[in-house]
């Protein structure tokens, strides 16, 4: 946080970008453990835009093929979890005896949490393709008596090679074989199993790492606050597990473990123009009508702008170098010991609004923590212009101002701007 001094009014405010880093523990020899790492940060270019950017490096198909996962918005991982047959695979055989894939590709919900504030916030994940590379025992042709590897992987499998997924699991378009291997990646609409069956018996089969695409839903970043969320969330490997792959191929890690790391950078800066820190309160077409005519102005005022960027909610309130009930600041005459009232109130720039959603127009400000006002933005707000605006209000005029009776008013006031909501 920031102080800037003044003597009319003083002010005092935040610019936060807050970034921490995320400690993982080791994780346990029996279990797979990968970190997914989104991270919202404001962006002046893209205003609108208020969504996480995943940070997580692809590795597997995605790194392979950037552009299909780019335009689906899906991003993989790979695994060095192997899976080896427990048995041979028979032909024709139903669904558990042969290569089945069964996914979590439905949308499932963890609670990642701020590790400062305790700010609890929801997250949900689906798992959306899964791949690999099969190794047989033996070559496809050998298997299948077929002339070449090409035509022998098709016949090995209903339905064809690999490139062809079975139903609901779709096809990307891309498979690499060799003479004992298929490279294969699904899309995974949903968690009902995909099953390839085979039409030759296949005595022993690899599945050399493990792929799998995922998509996040993340909350919307401007209604968090700034700072590091984790959560947790664990899949079961194995026959009846979260990923299930039939009672044949059997992982040689149980259990996958997700860690999801949220990093939050708000941003909450004020900016004052050159000599903008000292105001002068006047009548509206200045002071000639009083000093030539006697006629009291109506009220003195300024209107002091002020540029905001702000990502995130923030409040404001006033500090007062002299305040009395039931006035708010008060501005006093050092000579006489008489204070006038002194109201300050703040019009907002378009994005940025009440807690109820409402335009903030000369609303306003109190001094004291419990009459501070909260804001939230729609959108990112990039150096927009604000307004504070300072007033001696009507009925102090014929008090403040006599014939004949010179004198002059003063006083302090600090206008905080604080992210700490």
């Amino acid at each position: 946080m920031m102080n800037k001094k003044m003597d009319l009014p003083r002010w005092w405010y935040p610019g936060l970008w807050l970034g921490l880093l995320a400690t993982l523990a080791v994780p346990a020899a029996s279990a797979a453990t990968q970190e997914i790492r989104a991270l919202f940060t404001p962006d002046s270019a893209n205003p609108h835009r208020n969504e996480f950017v995943n940070k997580t490096p692809s590795s597997g198909y995605c790194e392979f093929y950037p552009d299909i996962c780019r335009n689906s918005n899906t991003f993989s991982i790979r695994l060095m979890t192997r899976l080896n047959s427990s048995k041979p695979m028979q032909a024709n055989s139903g669904p558990r005896n042969s290569a089945m894939f069964k996914v979590p590709g439905d949308w499932r919900s963890l609670t990642v949490t701020n590790k400062e504030t305790g700010d609890d916030q929801r997250v949900e994940v689906r798992i959306a393709g899964v791949g690999s590379n099969y190794v047989l025992s033996d070559t496809a042709a050998n298997l299948t008596g077929a002339p070449n590897a090409q035509q022998g992987h098709d016949r090995l499998w209903k339905g064809g090679g690999w490139l062809y997924a079975t139903p609901p699991c779709q096809s990307t378009g891309v498979g690499f074989y060799g003479s004992n291997t298929y490279a294969f990646f699904w899309k995974t609409p949903n968690a009902t199993p995909c099953v390839k069956v085979s039409n030759f018996l296949i005595p022993g089969m690899t599945y050399g790492y493990l792929d799998f695409a995922y998509e996040l839903r993340t909350p919307n970043p401007l209604g968090m606050g700034a700072g590091i969320y984790t959560g947790n969330l664990t899949y079961r490997l194995g026959p009846g597990g979260d990923f299930d792959f039939g009672d044949v191929m059997i992982p040689n890690d149980p259990v996958l473990n997700l860690d999801f790391v949220l990093d939050v950078q708000h941003t909450l800066k004020v900016d004052i123009p050159p000599g903008g820190e000292r105001i002068q309160l006047v009548p509206a077409g200045g002071w000639q009508s009083w000093l030539q005519a006697g006629r009291r102005p109506v009220r003195l005022f300024r209107d002091q702008t002020f540029n905001i960027s702000a990502s995130s909610r923030f409040k404001m309130q006033l500090e007062c170098e002299i305040s009395a009930f039931p006035y708010d600041c008060l501005l006093d005459d050092r000579v006489s010991k008489k204070s006038v009232e002194l109201r300050v109130s703040v019009s907002l720039p378009n994005g940025l609004t009440d807690m109820a959603g409402q335009p903030v127009k000369q609303l306003r400000l109190r001094p004291g923590p419990t009459n501070a006002q909260y804001f939230k933005p729609g959108f990112y707000v990039d150096r927009a212009p604000g307004i504070l605006h300072f007033e001696v209000p009507q009925q102090q005029m014929e008090f403040m101002l006599r014939p004949g009776v010179a004198s002059t008013y003063r006083g302090s006031v600090t206008v905080i701007w604080d992210s700490e909501v």
